[in-house]
């Protein structure tokens, strides 16, 4: 069938000069822009849908059920677990995913919730502009610490720990991590409790399965080394989030940096958000300009291959 004929919602509301640098990338696509938050124009807009550009907002079964010319999911990312694959595949409704895509930006972020989480940036933040700077806490040299020298484990090893992991040796760091698949014979590898209790620094890099659920529970939180920070960039419901409340509230756990989490958007009564020692961002870990070019030309490929009736690069379901 032409391209031209695919009709494409882009389920992300992207600014004006974002859409001006992706417009190169759009060239013989009918691409319709709607906004996550916008449920009444998602709605209408469904119907005439032959392909959906994923990024966030959970697809369900009602979605499919009002996208009768659906053919493809393309998540804009790695995780599938907020589309209904089960509805999906009994549609015949192709899904396909970008691995690594967005491995550099969240590498990034991750390396930036540990240093802020390390050397306390937003309560130091805070209290600057609030005029509590000076004379500085004599008690900080206790609070903060450095990457050089601690153990980082990164559960975890595909695209985005694999660019994790240089920096944080150069930086001094002794890098571990884990996978199912890997063994002794793997320089760095270690059984997940291995890990947990070696290490200064866990950064989570894993997708939400039923094996990964809450994965990060009381126990494994207790093997950690006392005053050892979590980083996750992954999945929110990796963790059990309570028993996570409890580790920081306990002083057990030095702090967190979150980029994720179980419920979203995160409420803001949540107690994760009342603690000094956690870092947050709202799942913005991926969203970089360079992270959406990456993207979209992934995107756009995979609509000229269902155009052409050629294989879908990345295909799930």
């Amino acid at each position: 069938m032409p391209i031209d004929s695919l009709r494409v919602l882009f389920h992300f509301d992207a600014g004006p000069a974002l859409r001006e640098r992706l417009v190169p990338l759009l060239a013989g696509l009918d691409v319709r822009w709607c906004a996550e938050q916008d449920e009444e124009r998602f709605a209408g807009l469904l119907p005439d849908t032959d392909v959906l550009w994923h990024v966030l907002r959970p697809i369900t079964a009602a979605d499919f059920d009002r996208a009768p010319r659906l053919r493809l999911v393309q998540k804009l990312g790695t995780g599938v677990n907020t589309i209904d694959l089960d509805r999906a595949r009994a549609g015949g409704v192709a899904v396909a995913n970008m691995p690594g895509a967005n491995a550099q930006a969240v590498a990034e972020q991750a390396l930036a919730l540990m240093l802020a989480a390390l050397r306390r940036v937003v309560p130091l933040d805070a209290a600057t502009r609030a005029g509590r700077g000076w004379p500085v806490d004599t008690s900080l040299p206790e609070k903060m610490g450095e990457i050089a020298g601690r153990t980082v484990g990164l559960v975890g090893f595909g695209s985005v720990g694999r660019i994790l992991a240089p920096p944080l040796a150069a930086l001094g760091a002794t890098v571990l991590h884990h996978t199912p698949s890997g063994g002794p014979a793997t320089p760095g590898w270690r059984t997940l409790d291995d890990l947990l209790a070696e290490s200064d620094i866990v950064s989570l890099h894993l997708p939400l399965t039923a094996e990964t659920d809450r994965l990060i529970d009381a126990r494994r939180l207790a093997l950690m080394r006392p005053g050892a920070i979590l980083v996750n960039t992954a999945r929110g419901g990796v963790v059990d989030q309570p028993a996570l409340v409890a580790a920081l509230r306990s002083g057990h756990l030095r702090a967190a940096g979150l980029d994720v989490f179980s419920a979203e958007p995160v409420d803001p009564a949540d107690p994760l958000l009342r603690l000094d020692n956690v870092v947050v961002a709202p799942h913005a870990a991926w969203l970089t300009l360079e992270t959406m070019e990456r993207s979209v030309r992934a995107a756009a490929g995979n609509c000229h291959r269902l155009a052409a009736g050629e294989p879908l690069l990345n295909r799930v379901v």
